[in-house]
């Protein structure tokens, strides 16, 4: 009698031709859904201290604006002077005298839906003037842009 040995089964290996597939399908989708922020500010500032703040929670509609001197200033020791504060909005640095035609423009590149919840995001210098933010909030004022946000970090509690 013949005995004859089985051989042993082996598992057959994992099929990976789809993996490719699935790499570039999840690539796609998070560079489709995720958005690059491609403002660059122009303007140097610190960011003030507050005590009580809240995280925004929806960020498609703000327009930001930028106040500080300008990055390349010379005269850094004139911390009271308004005339060396700039104002960017977005990607440009505008007059206080423009401003409100550039937030009625960029107001107009919003979707209708986005409009109620628009929101101006005022990143001002912790050393600003207040009369140069007082401007500032007149030409929203006028351009019908009334939901402000000002940009603070987390004071440190002492113990």
């Amino acid at each position: 009698m013949i005995i004859r040995r089985r051989n042993r089964r082996t598992v057959p290996g994992l099929n990976t031709a789809s993996l490719p597939d699935l790499i570039f399908t999840v690539l796609f989708f998070f560079m489709i859904v995720t958005h690059m922020r491609n403002v660059t500010p122009q303007v140097r500032y610190t960011v003030p201290k507050g005590s009580n703040l809240t995280q925004m929670e929806k960020k498609a509609a703000i327009i930001y604006i930028y106040i500080g001197k300008e990055s390349t200033s010379v005269n850094d020791n004139d911390n009271n002077g308004s005339d060396n504060y700039f104002v960017q909005v977005n990607d440009k640095i505008v007059d206080i005298s423009q401003l409100k035609d550039v937030i009625i423009g960029e107001r107009n590149k919003l979707l209708p839906d986005e409009l109620p919840q628009m929101t101006v995001s005022i990143k001002a210098d912790k050393n600003c003037p207040m009369g140069i933010i007082n401007d500032v909030k007149q030409q929203l004022r006028q351009a019908n842009a009334l939901r402000i946000n000002y940009n603070a970090t987390q004071e440190k509690e002492e113990k």
